[in-house]
């Protein structure tokens, strides 16, 4: 299994092409079923994920033909309403395509998702949001049925969590039908935003994406279109954490500072210089980073929980004492224990994570549970002194494009082996 190579202690100078963003990639191309012709979709990031997600679209009959960051989807001919287990374990997001098979076909089989190990994720919420839509479902043996035989109904739902992958599938359920659905208490991440653009593009009638209430008035059908994918605002701050610890200058091109929303504060704290143009994000920093004093992940636009393991290498370095609260997540810290393999002084107890910062911090033989965990392993490998291993990256590559090269490409010493 393939595995990163880092010796530490290189600054970084240079430019780095933001990816487009995974979490906007995935609902997006499960959205084209609901499209009568074909729809093109650029900035499509080249990951494991969208890979999986490409698999999943030609299982359920559609064309799928991807040239580099263009991707083209035709659905006309799709004619399976199924998920093969196989296919749903491969990724964690593959759950919001229940919500656009369930609009396109009025019945939908999937499998309980897998990719990363994160606690329990339940998707309780996804469920219930859809039978109060009018769907109906039988669960066993891991697999769960829905049909809308009769049809979506217009109602109202209050979520009680501004679940992304519930207001996905409520969206993508709803936008072709006869009636109205109002969602509040929505979720307003970015990638919310952007899903709600590509569909109107395509004909939908969504409002109020972004606000916290959501407005989805039904459509017969939806046309084809093309669309840019927003940039991965998680992989640009995972390139912030690796520029806070190993110093210098980088260019994050293409990123906006909407898109850092809720991150930036942190980043202000460690003492990192930043400013934007028409080009992207100039960043500058030290190497030696001043601590974070408190990081709280929360729904949008409040720190997202991707954004906390990067952040928290970062602080691993720190001048001072750094304090972590984990409100999404149960098991979101099982990057902490090979930190500390690697000198990190962190202490966990329930949520709470308390970073000592350290200069002594040196390479180490380390292994990715996780996608943002090993990214956070990658940016302590970039800040160590001496040689470190990060094994299993097919976690890293489910959501980082040509990490290795990109970090290369800016002075990092980085080779995949």
């Amino acid at each position: 299994m393939a595995e990163y190579v880092i010796n530490g202690g290189r600054r970084l100078n240079g430019c780095i092409e933001i990816q487009g963003a995974k979490n906007s990639a995935l609902p997006i191309l499960a959205a084209a079923v609901l499209c009568r012709e074909e729809v093109i979709l650029h900035n499509c990031p080249i990951i494991s994920d969208t890979d999986t997600c490409i698999k999943i679209l030609r299982y359920l009959g559609c064309s799928v033909y991807r040239d580099g960051h263009t991707v083209s989807v035709d659905s006309r001919n799709m004619y399976r309403y199924d998920i093969p287990a196989e296919l749903m374990r491969e990724m964690r997001s593959s759950i919001v395509f229940m919500g656009a098979i369930l609009g396109r076909m009025k019945k939908a089989e999937v499998s309980l998702p897998g990719g990363c190990e994160l606690g329990p994720r339940p998707i309780d919420l996804h469920i219930s949001s859809l039978a109060r839509m009018g769907a109906e479902f039988e669960e066993g043996h891991g697999t769960i049925s829905c049909s809308t035989e009769k049809g979506i109904h217009s109602s109202e739902i209050n979520l009680a969590f501004p679940s992304v992958g519930a207001t996905e599938n409520i969206i993508l359920a709803a936008v072709c039908s006869d009636s109205t659905v109002t969602v509040t208490n929505a979720a307003k991440e970015p990638e919310i935003c952007d899903l709600a653009e590509f569909l109107n593009k395509c004909g939908a009638r969504i409002t109020g994406a972004g606000e916290g209430t959501l407005y989805i008035e039904g459509v017969k059908s939806l046309s084809g279109t093309q669309h840019i994918i927003i940039p991965d605002r998680i992989a640009a701050v995972t390139y912030m954490s690796a520029l806070s610890v190993c110093g210098g200058r980088l260019l994050l091109k293409g990123i906006s500072p909407l898109c850092l929303r809720g991150t930036a504060n942190a980043f202000e704290q460690s003492g990192m210089l930043a400013d934007y143009d028409k080009e992207g994000l100039h960043i500058s920093a030290d190497g030696v980073p001043e601590r974070v004093r408190l990081v709280r992940t929360m729904p949008y636009p409040g720190f997202p929980t991707d954004a906390q393991a990067p952040v928290m290498a970062m602080s691993c370095f720190a001048r001072g004492t750094s304090v972590f609260v984990e409100n999404i997540f149960e098991s979101r810290y099982r990057h902490v224990s090979e930190l500390c393999r690697m000198g990190a002084n962190i202490y966990v107890q329930g949520k709470v994570a308390v970073v000592e910062g350290s200069r002594d911090i040196s390479g180490a033989t380390v292994e990715a549970k996780d996608l943002r965990g090993g990214a956070a392993l990658v940016v302590a490998g970039l800040g160590a002194g001496g040689r470190t291993v990060v094994k299993n990256i097919n976690y890293i590559e489910r959501g980082y494009e040509a990490l290795e090269e990109n970090l290369g490409n800016v002075g990092a010493d980085i080779i995949k082996m």
